[in-house]
């Protein structure tokens, strides 16, 4: 460590040592910080924070300067983060002691006073206390970098409703949540807590948000989704769901909701013998709703509405995110999305007609999937019943310019989300819709709201010890993973019974389905672990092999549980049932077929505990807390801007650093090139080409490469996954051959598509006024729309958006 005497400090008798006093401490508590940091120059730190002080300063806030300036460097060298992410721990530890959390049965104490903390958890933690106090990991927190320490004091430690100080430090924080999941109060409970803490303080597994915000608090609402189905062609349903979905949003929940069964534009009305003004006005309330009602103070609403595109408001719908037009027409708050049926995708790869309807005229196409729903829409169209009729590239057309405008109008398929369903088994179950964030898949009528409860996996927290791309079968610690499956399996399904459910309906549902979502966050890490390029045959494969394993082991658990529990309810309505498994739908060899074998024996014999299992959430906040990539995603670049309530701070790719600085090559020249390429390494011609491929980012991808690894994935996942899709500069012609792609291979859903961002990382790092770098949109006429679609969806394989 090199020392770097850039601090003017004065002599202990000098007049003005009194105040320079907390500047000579706070060189000592850097240096004390750092010493197994060796590129951080603690007197660099302290020049800067010294550099920010007051006549008046204290200690305290030259600490909180120090953060803030060590935070700043980490564009300079990683280790940066983790001594800011040091100093911010004291400085948590120090305002919640001040709080009187002496401990973590004292933080509990004190947040039950303050009626914060649920009389149930309480009681548990003051009959455990020192057991509990005993579990603390006092070097849990050294485990976080600054990023993630930073999101977990801003959003989720509890806060003195008064002095708005925390209560709770972020190890008391995850035993806290941990102690919300207990079941009974007797030494096992404990041993069981302390396995869940474990895993959460090692930032191998975390559960989701809204467990983390209220998991053992007065008001423990945990679950993530909530799916309502489409209301009921009438204002009582109609009112009614705004009122439903208020609660929901209340209590921290993101909404997925069907539209489709709301008769369109001009049906009509035969009780006043008047004419609809169709979903557009009832869609406008619902986004005031949304906006009106946030979840909990803590984000803000949201919701993503979702609409068959047979629906003859589809056009309009369409319009809702434009930026132009009547107001009185737009709904700027709500996420907007496609149930498309393949029949819809057929009929665009064939340039054929298409036919829309209004649902109070074939009411049973909301209902339907598959070859049932073929045969009543082309029953319909034969009976005259279509509104009107377009060509199907039109309105594909349509569709791929609102997602290049706005990112919106998310594509997922509702024939794939239905066909291999475990809950579709029953004719009239069926699938409306996704949920906010297109992972989960579940079914939904007028009287259930369907609900789950999710945690993700940390992958780059599982590699092997000395792993290497070598031999996949031993890169990843899988007797690590199986058990970090079991736990999360087990804990996810205590949330369905521990749960607050702000309506009956939703309670109704997850009471008789059970259904959980266990995904996973960090595969970058793994493949930037292994030095494997993320479109390479070997990621592929080792991504596969994992979504297998925790597929096997997660099923494996919960025919475990329903022997010792019971079955869910319905368990007699589903496929599982029947002796299908989600696997059996696709043309896949497991690699673990002996354990797939038992597996089903097992289920034979004792049903299974849960309905759905796997689903693989965006993890944005968890994956910043532990410290990893998101969910499935390649990087978006290899230096990022996060913002704070201090500011903008850089950060750049630990695993890049880390092999530059074996080259030798982690210089000034490589750091201001980097951020002059806004992240990227392809131009920095100095780098060695196979470095240069293996930091490629999301933008320099292939998105076909996304799409294989998601559809390689997808018959180990019952529901679905967050699956977004990146293109700097999008057009019509790359967009429709990108998602008739996804539907061909069989993909459920997709999410956002992300386009460039505007803003440059040279410009946030120099402060200089540089012109913004816009993405363009595009501007093709209809005909042009028309032959881009053609010419994609005629020459799959030569498109440049999949290549």
């Amino acid at each position: 460590m090199t020392v770097v005497a850039s601090v003017a400090l004065p002599s202990q008798g000098s007049a003005d040592a009194a105040q320079t006093d907390p500047g000579t401490a706070l060189l000592r508590l850097l240096t004390d910080r750092s010493t197994d940091l060796p590129q951080v120059d603690p007197g660099h730190v302290a020049a800067a924070a010294l550099r920010g002080r007051h006549a008046g300063s204290d200690f305290a806030e030259l600490r909180g300067l120090a953060v803030d300036a060590a935070a700043s460097m980490i564009a300079e060298d990683p280790q940066y983060s983790k001594l800011a992410a040091r100093l911010l721990a004291q400085e948590i530890a120090d305002e919640a002691l001040g709080q009187g959390a002496l401990s973590f049965a004292a933080s509990i104490a004190v947040g039950h006073t303050e009626g914060l903390i649920g009389d149930t958890t309480a009681a548990f933690v003051a009959k455990h206390a020192d057991a509990l106090d005993a579990l603390i990991d006092a070097q849990g927190d050294d485990r976080f970098e600054y990023f993630g320490l930073r999101t977990v004091q801003s959003r989720y430690l509890l806060r003195h409703p008064i002095t708005r100080k925390v209560i709770e430090t972020p190890q008391h924080f995850l035993l806290r949540v941990a102690c919300g999941l207990a079941v009974g109060d007797s030494e096992q409970s404990v041993r069981e807590v302390a396995e869940l803490y474990t895993l959460m303080s090692r930032l191998e597994y975390l559960t989701s948000s809204p467990t983390l915000f209220n998991s053992g608090t007065r008001h423990p609402q945990m679950s993530s989704c909530y799916l309502l189905d489409s209301p009921l062609d009438n204002l009582d349903s109609i009112y009614s769901r705004y009122a439903q979905i208020a609660r929901l949003s209340k209590h921290a929940g993101g909404i997925g909701l069907s539209y489709s069964r709301i008769r369109s534009r001009g049906s009509l009305i035969r009780g006043t013998n008047g004419k609809s003004n169709g979903i557009v006005p009832f869609l406008r309330t619902l986004d005031s709703s949304v906006a009106a009602v946030n979840q909990g103070g803590r984000r803000k609403g949201a919701a993503c509405v979702y609409l068959e595109t047979w629906h003859a408001d589809i056009e309009e719908f369409l319009e809702l995110r434009d930026n132009t037009g009547e107001e009185a027409r737009r709904t700027h708050n709500l996420n907007l999305a496609h149930w498309i049926p393949d029949e819809f995708m057929r009929r665009v790869n064939a340039n054929a007609d298409w036919s829309l309807f209004s649902p109070a005229d074939v009411p049973e196409l909301v209902d339907l999937w598959g070859a049932e729903f073929d045969e009543a829409y082309l029953k319909a169209e034969a009976q005259g019943k279509a509104v009107r009729t377009i060509p199907a590239q039109t309105l594909y057309a349509r569709m791929m310019r609102t997602l290049a405008q706005t990112g919106n109008g998310w594509m997922t398929f509702k024939d794939a989300s239905n066909r291999a369903a475990n809950q579709t088994a029953l004719p009239g179950r069926t699938v409306h819709s996704s949920n906010l964030c297109t992972e989960i898949l579940e079914v939904t009528d007028d009287s259930e709201t369907a609900v789950c409860n999710l945690g993700s996996v940390n992958l780059g927290a599982h590699v092997a010890d000395g792993a290497t791309a070598a031999d996949l079968l031993e890169a990843m610690d899988w007797a690590r993973l199986d058990a970090t499956v079991r736990t999360a399996v087990t804990f996810l399904d205590r949330v369905v019974d521990i749960n607050f459910y702000p309506t009956t309906e939703a309670g109704t549902s997850n009471s008789r389905w059970r259904p959980v979502g266990l995904g996973v966050m960090g595969l970058q890490d793994v493949f930037f672990k292994l030095q494997l390029d993320f479109d390479s045959a070997e990621a592929k494969r080792l991504s596969t092999l994992i979504a297998e394993r925790i597929m096997l082991t997660a099923y494996e658990r919960s025919s475990e549980l329903a022997e010792q529990f019971g079955q869910h309810p319905a368990y007699a309505e589903t496929r599982a049932a029947r002796g299908e498994l989600h696997i059996d739908h696709f043309d896949t060899a497991p690699h673990w077929q002996d354990r797939w074998d038992a597996l089903r024996t097992k289920i034979a014999a004792t049903g299974l505990r849960n309905s759905l299992l796997l689903a693989i959430a965006p993890t944005a906040t968890i994956a910043s807390i532990a410290g990893v990539y998101e969910c499935i995603e390649p990087q978006v670049s290899n230096l990022f801007k996060r913002e704070t309530l201090s500011g903008e701070f850089l950060q750049v790719n630990p695993y890049l650093v880390r092999e530059l600085k074996e080259l030798g090559v982690w210089d000034q020249q490589t750091r201001d090139a980097l951020r002059d390429a806004n992240g990227s390494v392809q131009e920095l011609g100095w780098l060695p080409a196979e470095l240069r491929s293996r930091y490629r980012t999301a933008w320099e991808l292939p998105q076909r490469a996304l799409i294989d690894l998601a559809a390689a994935r997808q018959p180990f996942i019952d529901q679905s996954q967050s699956l977004n899709l990146f293109m700097a500069a999008p057009t019509i012609g790359k967009l429709s051959s990108m998602y008739a792609y996804a539907w061909k291979v069989g993909l459920k859903t997709t999410y956002y598509l992300r386009s460039r961002p505007a803003t440059r990382i040279a410009q946030a790092a120099s402060g200089a006024a540089r012109p913004a770098v816009s993405v363009p949109s595009p501007t093709l006429t209809a005909e042009e729309q028309a032959a881009a679609i053609a010419c994609s969806l005629e020459n799959p394989e030569s498109c440049e958006a999949c290549q």
